[in-house]
Parts: structure tokens; C-alpha cells; sequence
């Protein structure tokens, strides 16, 4: 059985995590497909968004702990470096349809991706300190999502919490009933798959970059891509289609 399935639905890419045996435990194999899906879609103009989804009653519990232990020595680092990171460097909107439980590298998945959908009830968790282990990988991403304040302590505890706190807390943007997880997350990643690729490459670059930058830098920054935007073939194509009333066609999409 794959440890992940891969299917595309028009310019949306469906990752699916796919070992329900293991609670979607991240093996080495696992991690290496997801890096190598989302690095092919990146440089695919075909693609436009992704979402990450998963078989069986837990979204992910983390690294495979069995497999940790026989490879103390840091085999999988870089490969996890790569992984944990991935909303740093993707250039294509990520979203998250969290079905169940996303514990440690779990709750890292979710805070990597741009959007993220969970359903009531779900249990997440920075849960790393309690096998000896400090969430190294993961924390930037933590970090970037909830705050500095907010992943220390939930790093330091590692309690458990739940959809509601992780709404509040800003890892996750909505909630949903069970039954309303797929059509929604799927709603909000075809959106994003269908605008401008242009547009979401750009922003994504100067949400990055502004961060990093003084208000004076960031400001001088805008000015610029905003200036090469007004310029842009796509963006002449979106004020046609609203004064027309009609849906876009993206020429970055084709």
C-alpha cells in the first residue's frame, strides 16, 4: 500500500496521507514522497493549489517513532528539514483538511500550510518534550503561526488541545462539521488552484520577504511589485472580467 496517494483534479493536487495503521506516522519514505509531490507541483504551471488530506481516523501523529529509533543518527534530518518547512519555499497555496488527531510533526503539517480546515473535535499537540525530544524542526513553523508566547508554552507543556483553542490560537482558519470537512477544504483549495498563479506567487514572495525587511524596505518593496503587478497581463484580465461580469481567464494560469 502507498504511504501516499497522489491525484490530481483539474489544477488542484490532492495529497493523501495513506498509513491509517500507523495514525499517518511520517516515515522516511513518506516524508521523501510528500517533498518530492510538493516540489514537482511547485514547478508545475498546471498545478494552481494543494491539499493535504489523509485515510483513517487521525490526520498524522507525527515521526514514526519506531523507525526514529533505528535511525538515531539523523538519517532523515534533512528530508524532514525539507518537509517542515515547505511554507517557507512553496509557491503554490497548501491546505490543510484535518480529519482527526495531529499531534507533534501532525500539528507542524497544518502549521506549514497556508489555510487549514479541521473538523470539531479534533486533538492537536506540540508533544515532542515528552519523549525527550525538542520539536527543532517544526517550531519555526509553530512559531510563525501562533506566536512566540504560544509555542513555548505549548511546546514546554506539550498538552493537548483542541479545535477550538487551535482556531483561537491561529493554527487553524475554519471549523467544520465531519461531514462538511472534504467539500469545504475542497471548496477553499479549488478557489485558490483557479486564481491568479501570478498574483499568489508574487504575494507569497512579498509576505516572505516584508517580514525579514525594515517598514521602510518593506514599503519600497511594495511599491515595486505593486508597480510590476499594475503591468501584469493577469491583472488587466481581472479588471476586464469584473467590469464585464465574467469569470477570469488567468493568463499565468495557461
Amino acid at each position: 500500500m502507498a504511504n501516499l496517494n497522489s491525484t490530481r483534479e483539474g489544477r488542484l493536487l490532492r495529497l493523501q496521507l495513506n498509513r491509517p495503521e500507523k495514525r499517518n506516522a511520517i516515515n522516511l519514505a513518506m516524508c521523501n514522497e510528500i517533498v518530492a509531490e510538493l516540489k514537482a507541483a511547485n514547478a508545475d504551471p498546471g498545478v494552481g493549489a494543494i491539499l493535504i488530506e489523509a485515510t483513517g481516523p487521525a490526520f498524522c501523529s507525527g515521526m514514526d517513532l519506531e523507525e526514529a529509533l533505528e535511525q538515531r543518527g539523523g538519517e532523515g534530518l534533512p528530508a524532514h528539514e525539507q518537509l517542515f518547512t515547505f511554507g517557507e519555499w512553496m509557491n503554490k497555496p497548501v491546505v490543510a483538511a484535518v480529519n482527526g488527531a495531529a499531534l507533534a510533526g501532525g500539528t507542524g503539517l497544518v502549521a506549514n500550510c497556508h489555510v487549514a480546515v479541521a473538523t470539531q473535535g479534533v486533538t492537536f499537540g506540540v508533544t515532542e518534550i515528552r519523549i525527550g525530544m525538542w520539536p527543532y524542526v517544526i517550531l519555526r513553523a509553530i512559531t510563525a503561526a501562533m506566536g512566540e508566547r504560544r509555542a513555548l508554552e505549548l511546546t514546554l507543556t506539550g498538552r493537548l488541545f483542541g479545535t477550538n483553542e487551535a482556531l483561537q490560537y491561529g493554527l487553524i482558519q475554519h471549523v467544520t462539521p465531519a461531514f462538511e470537512l472534504d467539500d469545504r477544504a475542497t471548496a477553499i483549495a479549488s478557489q485558490l488552484a483557479d486564481s491568479s498563479s501570478r498574483t499568489i506567487q508574487n504575494g507569497l514572495d512579498y509576505f516572505r520577504k516584508a517580514r525579514t525587511l525594515s517598514p521602510e524596505e518593506s514599503g519600497k518593496l511594495a511599491l515595486e511589485m505593486r508597480a510590476d503587478q499594475f503591468a501584469s497581463d493577469d491583472f488587466a484580465e481581472g479588471v476586464r472580467a469584473f467590469l464585464e461580469k465574467r469569470r477570469p481567464e488567468w493568463p499565468s494560469n495557461s
